[in-house]
């Protein structure tokens, strides 16, 4: 258990026939097997077995690619072509450390949801949690986005509270869009809640 909760994290090693070798435990791991270990909080690094080079990134991106083949889909494609366009720009040295922060604070979100999950499971006040966390992910994410976006100064903003909210929603696409993925997550929950 000690070699679990250690600082270091577990060296795996990938050889030229694609094989993958954890070291701590001494045998071959697949993706899947990886993929299990980031779920489960377990650090590890990749490592070319011929050469040492550091290949993490390699593979974390392969096993996010072989999971979205699967159909999870969690990247929405928006999102994906918005990745892709930073790729070069003046800005992309931000990307990194920005999209880090915005899951680290989705994380603390989520985590806040599960204990609400596990407090509340049954009761309908959940949905009210998870609608208000998310629409603060929501305003997060809109605000972080008006930064990065070289248009930001161009688009008005909405600083009435008492416009309607059918001419929000002919002003803002994006944010229908929004509200349906709300919808769509909020379906989902409640099937795990259903389900527990």
């Amino acid at each position: 258990m000690t070699s679990e909760n250690s600082t270091d994290p577990v060296v795996i090693k990938k050889y030229a026939n694609r094989r993958l070798y954890n070291t701590q435990k001494s045998s071959y791991v697949t993706l899947d097997d990886l993929a299990q270990m980031v779920r489960d909080g377990q650090d590890f690094v990749v490592k070319d077995a011929k050469s040492g080079d550091d290949i993490t990134r390699t593979v974390l991106t392969q096993i996010i690619f072989e999971e979205e083949s699967k159909g999870q889909n969690l990247l929405p494609i928006k999102f994906l072509r918005q990745l892709i366009g930073f790729y070069g720009d003046s800005l992309e040295g931000f990307v990194p450390g920005y999209l880090e922060e915005s899951m680290e604070n989705f994380t603390r979100n989520q985590d806040k949801l599960r204990e609400q999950v596990g407090a509340a499971i049954g009761t309908n006040p959940l949905m009210t949690n998870f609608e208000s966390m998310t629409r603060g992910n929501v305003e997060w994410m809109e605000n972080a986005v008006k930064m990065f976006s070289p248009f930001a100064n161009n688009q008005p903003e909405t600083t009435s509270k008492s416009d309607s909210e059918t001419e929000t929603s002919q002003k803002n696409p994006e944010l229908d869009a929004l509200k349906i993925q709300l919808s769509e997550m909020q379906a989902q929950l409640a099937k795990l809640v259903g389900g527990s």
